[in-house]
């Protein structure tokens, strides 16, 4: 029986490229005294580049971007605390996602989250998309001291919900970090499918829209169940 749903951030929940195409635009925006020298889209576009995805982190994308664009009133450090303090507010979640979360708790699931990144960060992030009271456990790689894919995480992620990792389903876009690594922890996963990474065919399952997670569940609850038992009791 699954009693617990885990889930990555960014890519999964966080709609992050949107996000970031929004901010930065914003920030060029809301610094502009100090950027007109340099025209919008080619900030927005060196630093989503830069970027790569989220895998660069920003000390060096703005150190670059300073010296790049010759940029003299301003510093990378405060653009970074600009970045740091200013993103969450323009954080976009992916369709469905309240109404998803909202649904599984009041199946009964225990919900959590399990993410690469900075503490302090991907908190705000989380309060940015304003679902925080949605889940019983948080756990940042940055915070716990272990990243995903080591499956140590997961665990402490299910021991936390006091469920086992064979009764929990972890979801997630990343086919090493996420996929590989809850089922090395022996959880269910299923692959939130994303352009940039090929397709993980390890995954129990495949995803486009978070709408199509409920039936996922129910398909994974009717195979848990005995063929042969049938006044198995409801969740």
């Amino acid at each position: 029986m699954i009693q617990a749903v885990l889930f990555d951030l960014d890519g999964t929940l966080l709609d992050r490229d949107t996000s970031i195409q929004q901010f930065v635009a914003a920030q060029y925006e809301r610094l502009i005294t100090h950027l007109n020298h340099i025209p919008q889209s080619d900030y927005v576009s060196r630093f989503i580049e830069l970027d790569c995805r989220g895998h660069v982190w920003k000390d060096k994308v703005y150190q670059k971007i300073v010296t790049e664009f010759e940029i003299r009133r301003l510093s990378w450090q405060a653009l970074l605390q600009d970045y740091e303090t200013q993103f969450q507010d323009y954080c976009v979640p992916f369709p469905s996602l309240v109404e998803v979360l909202s649904g599984l708790k009041q199946q009964g699931y225990s919900l959590g989250i399990v993410s690469n990144g900075l503490g302090t960060f991907q908190t705000r992030a989380i309060k940015g998309l304003g679902i925080q009271d949605y889940f019983e456990v948080i756990l940042i790689s940055e915070i716990e001291q272990m990243r995903k894919p080591q499956a140590e995480i997961f665990h402490r992620a299910a021991k936390r919900l006091g469920v086992t990792a064979k009764n929990s389903v972890f979801i997630g876009d990343h086919p090493e970090a996420d996929i590989m690594g809850a089922k090395n922890a022996e959880m269910k996963a299923i692959w939130k499918r994303s352009s940039y990474w090929q397709e993980a065919k390890e995954a129990d399952a495949i995803i486009d829209e978070l709408s199509e997670i409920p039936s996922i569940l129910e398909q994974f609850e009717s195979n848990c169940q005995p063929a042969n038992d049938a006044h198995a009791p409801d969740r």
